[in-house]
């Protein structure tokens, strides 16, 4: 017997009509190229989506053609994630940190018809054109003008303007038609796409509100401080307008200081990001004290504060500026995400400036929260809840856990260590047009994650190592494989191994252990000059030491156990 109840859709298209119901008049501010701020409310971005929408139509754009974005965090960006989804087309959101080689071949795999682009982002693309085929390529995002640019390109602002929000329609759409797509960075092969449903997006939106967890509300004001081109912002976008919260989008800017005048300026209560960019505001912080936002003195100002610091002009205004904000007085949580969150972190943000820091966990395939760290344990330890929220949690709602070792699925006694696996309506069951196979699930339906973990009595999972040797800088992934191949194509190198050795801020940085051939001869620089054409910058191993063999397994395998033991006390040149 089925339930009497409708049969309503969980859809992007439906949280972009109950935002213009309730939220119009709610305010999201955005810097820009320039680091000027653009401000406006829900009712103009939801008019504007609305055209882009119907301008998507006129250029052929319908259900299940894909719409790819290089872009960073600006209001243009969280357009696209309405207007995209609203004519049933798939958002591609693009990494403009990857190299322009796995750029091209992930927009070929994609078979992306347009492509949005950021204007500072144009030559980065412009590597790219000649071998992808796209359809049109729509430039927005402030900035100067740029030299070359591709013919067909059109801007943002012309698609909307020739455009009328009159014709546009909330179309029918299946809640488990695909809505959005993102690419892992390929570090175990070529790049692979996560298709993400209208429904799974929704349903992380709604992991956001729960209290127990982050448990946003309205009247929060929001800083996606992740990358909206990294998993949706880990759907955090979509969360905030769910609930109807002002938003505030950082652009590129993500330094210490840039970031602690939004906090200011718009009295930000949540934020979220990886820990390297929040171990750089902590340090600013302490290192600045009061001076932290402005180093002339000056400071942010704003209109609320203590009266008695207000003087009083004729007819009863208030001149501004007038009083000094405290950098973080109005921010209560940080949601700390893309590898684990160091206890220094935790500890400094809660003790110092009253912030709460929520760890994490989920990847790409994950739609993005699989887990996140609960309440701080009771304990008369002062250590407690600082050890507790260097944990990567408990499941959210709806997600199973389980742990597999070589002898089968561990227990949860928090000491044996297992490949972490997952399943949920949140939880990808393949990739995009994935070759036979690659499956990355188990017979019985779980999604092999790669990461090595412990999980205790409570199902709080704590994270002991990765799989594969991945090196995780920042919250991006790095292969020691493919930079070990190309190393080992120096006509002096004899074998290469990679590793990962700790990094202040980074967390995590490649060291590359070489050996050369008898006779060969080839400097560090050398060899990074080699590798510098075929990867990302932030790819390259920071340094290279020259040894006289790389221990190996009974197989030939390299034994990198034994290197990272060897270099567990290396010190990265500053």
């Amino acid at each position: 017997m089925r339930g009497l109840m409708m049969d309503c859709q969980l859809t992007i298209p439906a949280i972009l009509r109950r935002a213009e119901m309730f939220h119009g008049s709610v305010e999201i501010v955005s810097r820009q190229a320039d680091k000027s701020i653009h401000r406006y409310r829900y009712a103009d971005m939801i008019k504007r989506a609305k055209r882009l929408a119907v301008g998507l139509k006129q250029l052929g754009i319908g259900r299940g053609d894909r719409v790819a974005t290089l872009a960073w965090n600006h209001h243009q960006h969280l357009e696209s994630y309405f207007a995209v989804a609203s004519v049933g087309a798939v958002l591609h959101t693009l990494n403009p940190r990857l190299h322009p080689n796995d750029l091209t071949y992930i927009i070929n795999h994609a078979e992306d018809r347009v492509v949005f682009v950021d204007r500072s982002l144009l030559p980065l693309f412009e590597q790219c054109r000649s071998r992808v085929a796209v359809d049109r390529v729509v430039v927005m995002g402030g900035g100067p003008q740029v030299e070359k640019r591709p013919d067909e390109a059109m801007e943002l602002e012309a698609l909307i303007a020739g455009a009328d929000s009159e014709l546009f329609v909330y179309d029918d759409i299946d809640e488990h038609d695909a809505a959005a797509m993102c690419y892992t960075s390929g570090t175990t092969g070529v790049p692979k796409g996560a298709l993400y449903s209208h429904r799974a997006i929704v349903l992380q939106g709604l992991t956001w509100m729960v209290a127990d967890l982050v448990g946003i509300r309205q009247r929060d004001v929001i800083l996606p401080v992740v990358p909206m081109f990294h998993i949706n912002a880990w759907c955090l976008p979509y969360a905030a307008v769910m609930v109807g919260a002002k938003i505030v989008l950082p652009e590129r800017h993500l330094d210490p200081a840039s970031l602690l005048e939004l906090i200011a300026g718009e009295r930000v209560t949540l934020s979220a990001g990886a820990p390297a960019v929040w171990l750089a505001v902590l340090q600013h912080l302490d290192r600045e004290g009061s001076n932290a936002i402005d180093k002339k003195g000056t400071g942010i100002f704003s209109d609320a504060g203590p009266v008695e610091k207000r003087p009083v002009l004729a007819g009863g205004k208030y001149p501004r500026p007038f009083f000094r904000v405290k950098p973080l007085q109005t921010l209560e949580k940080l949601v700390i995400g893309g590898s684990a969150a160091p206890k220094v972190l935790v500890q400094g943000f809660q003790e110092r400036y009253g912030v709460t820091v929520l760890q994490a966990w989920g990847m790409t395939e994950t739609t993005s929260l699989g887990t996140v760290c609960p309440a701080p344990a009771d304990s008369d330890s002062p250590d407690a809840p600082y050890t507790s929220r260097t944990r990567q949690g408990v499941p959210t709602p709806f997600v199973e856990i389980r742990a597999r070792g070589d002898a089968g699925l561990v227990p949860w006694d928090d000491e044996t260590m297992g490949e972490l696996e997952v399943r949920g309506p949140t939880v990808a069951s393949g990739y995009y047009k994935a070759p036979e196979g690659t499956s990355c699930v188990t017979d019985d339906g779980w999604f092999r994650t790669g990461d090595i973990v412990t999980i205790d009595a409570r199902g709080s999972v704590q994270l002991r190592d990765r799989s594969k040797d991945l090196i995780k800088s920042g919250s991006e992934w790095i292969s020691s494989v493919a930079l070990e191949n190309a190393l080992m194509g120096h006509p002096a190198v004899a074998a290469a191994a990679v590793i990962a050795v700790p990094h202040p801020r980074w967390d995590e940085r490649p060291l590359a252990c070489v050996v050369l051939k008898p006779g060969g001869t080839a400097t560090a620089e050398e060899l990074r000059e080699y590798l510098a054409p075929d990867f990302a910058k932030w790819w390259l191993p920071d340094a290279i030491e020259f040894v006289d063999h790389i221990p190996r397994t009974a197989t030939g395998k390299f034994l990198k156990s034994a290197l990272r033991e060897r270099f567990k006390n290396y010190r990265l040149p500053t």
